[in-house]
């Protein structure tokens, strides 16, 4: 990674410019903040490392000047001015941290190594985004921004670049194919078939003829040859989903053709050599199956090269906004919005179904709803009245038990506001006030 030094003090500079070639980056240093721009309009450099104090041009003023040329450069303000105010100043500036002189090295290190990761995640953000944009075999569709969401297609990256076989790891609804066929896109066999295989669809019986194919005559029913799925993913992508559900019996037979990467026809002993990578997806632990004895442990480890794991849409509860807003351009005949109460509780809802479950509620809500604003009331009664202890923080959940508290109230005075208002212990105005906060009305 390239750095960019800019400090008047010539020891300051050499003595960072050492330290920081000797672990492997690549320095540019300047005097000044002229000369820092000059240096910064030539080179591609990510991250600056300058000084808060200089006589021809400010810390601040350089920082402002440096985000109007990227303004995503990362920066560390270096300062001799420890104060609380200065600190403050220079994170709303757009700084990423800043150092007291004289600089702890090993600290400074640390910052630079946690910056150098995310820059590289931001470089496989953007990579993948064009690829995509670019891509006429398929368009995907990844929604998010969040920390978790940018890690994730990071790592698809990396992954994707290598031939070794993934498993990817999710709860149910989290996008498990998507990622599979992003990572299909993404390898140097994207413009080879993505052949996907639901393990829990196929019957037993007919699971070896579907995997490997069969010949003709080869059981009742079968009137022709039929390449199996081995055979149509052939230098492409095979997709296996819920790999977790395939019976022991045929775990032996994957095995041998993922080791051996030879298949057999059902009727026929002759062995077909197949190019195929191999991704398998699951929501199940597998590690407790193979202890169970219920998944072989050696097709465990010839699936688990690679393992990716997907996190659920309440980890990642940021992206749910721009998730609300895909779907409702996708599923919405006339213009439509939702009001901030609701919007503000469907955020906080758990997503048990993860972004799936998420798809189904805007897509009925959307077709549900009378006028182009969506309402508490037009929300789903499981979003409406999720429990406590599915809410994050305390304040989420205190709002929430307040909620549910007046809601019980409500409901066991038959919604007779006088007599509710004096089971809770206040005012039937403090009440009527709380109903609105709350956006309780009586369906």
């Amino acid at each position: 990674m390239k750095i960019l030094v800019v400090d008047d003090e010539q020891l300051q500079r050499e003595t960072l410019k050492g330290f920081l070639e000797k672990k492997g980056y690549q320095v540019y240093c300047a005097a000044g903040g002229e000369d820092a721009l000059r240096i910064f309009r030539e080179y591609p450099i990510p991250l600056v490392l300058l000084d808060h104090k200089m006589p021809d041009m400010n810390g601040d003023e350089l920082l402002r000047r440096l985000k109007d040329i990227n303004p995503f450069v990362h920066a560390i303000m270096i300062t001799a001015y420890g104060a609380v105010d200065t600190a403050v100043k220079v994170m709303q500036l757009g700084a990423e941290d800043f150092l007291e002189k004289p600089v702890d090295l090993l600290d400074l290190l640390a910052k630079i190594e946690n910056i150098e990761q995310q820059v590289a995640t931001e470089e496989d953000v953007t990579a993948i985004t064009e690829t995509i944009d670019n891509s006429k075999v398929l368009p995907l569709q990844v929604i998010g921004d969040s920390q978790a969401m940018r890690q994730l297609l990071s790592t698809v990256r990396r992954v994707s670049q290598t031939p070794w076989t993934v498993l990817i790891r999710g709860e149910t609804g989290t996008g498990k194919e998507l990622i599979a066929r992003l990572i299909h896109l993404l390898s140097s066999r994207s413009t080879s078939p993505f052949v996907e295989v639901n393990c829990a669809a196929i019957p037993e019986n007919l699971f070896e003829s579907e995997l490997f194919g069969h010949e003709k005559g080869a059981f009742t029913g079968a009137s022709g040859r039929r390449k199996g799925r081995f055979e149509l993913a052939q230098s492409g992508t095979l997709f296996l989903d819920e790999v977790g559900e395939l019976p022991l019996t045929l775990q032996a037979k994957l095995l041998r053709a993922l080791q051996e990467k030879k298949i057999s026809r059902v009727g026929s002993e002759v062995d077909i050599a197949v190019d195929v990578r191999v991704i398998a997806a699951t929501n199940r632990d597998l590690r407790q199956f193979v202890a169970d004895g219920k998944f072989r442990e050696d097709l465990y480890y010839r699936l688990n090269v690679l393992e990716i794991e997907i996190p659920p849409l309440k980890e990642r509860r940021e992206d749910i906004p721009l998730l609300i807003d895909f779907f409702l351009e996708r599923y919405s005949l006339r213009p439509i919005r939702f009001d901030p109460d609701a919007l503000s509780t469907l955020v906080k809802y758990s997503f048990p179904g993860n972004v799936r479950e998420l798809e189904h509620i805007i897509q009925r809500t959307v077709t549900m709803a009378r006028g182009p604003v969506i309402r508490m009331s037009d929300l789903p009664t499981e979003i409406r009245y999720q429990k406590v202890s599915e809410l994050g923080n305390l304040a989420d959940r205190l709002d929430a038990m307040e909620r549910e508290m007046i809601l019980a109230a409500l409901e066991k005075n038959e919604w007779v506001q006088t007599r509710a208002a004096d089971s809770l212990g206040i005012s039937e105005r403090v009440l009527r006030y709380k109903m609105g906060k709350h956006s309780i009305r009586k369906n």
